[in-house]
């Protein structure tokens, strides 16, 4: 019969989402952007569409929280976090997330547009 695997151990493949959280986000040159505040999961696939990110600001204030499609994320293990292949620039000019009842799927088809990406549901698409 199987073992499951530990939640709190992060060497395997699989990982909690709370031990995603927080877990740091680099570009290509190895410049950390910012963290993972949060995963948003569809809910009929249960797959990670995207990683909520917080970046700017100044020891965490006045970081705005960006959500990136999760297929633009890339786990180094050498790093220990996830490396992004996005210019900081297109980071900052992305959709802010405010994290209110008010973003729907309209909001998350700006963020698959802005990216040029496939993630979201069939129905965001």
């Amino acid at each position: 019969m199987p073992v499951m695997q530990n939640p709190d151990d992060t060497a395997g493949r699989l990982i909690a989402a709370d031990e995603v959280q927080g877990t740091s986000v680099y570009n290509r040159a190895g410049d950390k952007l910012g963290s993972v505040e949060d995963i948003m999961i569809d809910k009929i696939s249960g797959k990670a569409e995207y990683a909520v990110v917080s970046f700017g600001g100044f020891l965490g204030l006045g970081a705005n929280e960006y959500p990136i499609p999760w297929e633009k994320l890339t786990y180094d293990t050498r790093m220990g976090g996830f490396v992004v292949d996005i210019d900081k620039r297109i980071l900052e000019n992305a959709p802010v997330y405010t994290g209110d009842s008010q973003w729907g799927d309209s909001e998350w088809r700006k963020v698959n547009q802005h990216y040029g990406a496939l993630a979201g549901s069939s129905a965001m698409r």
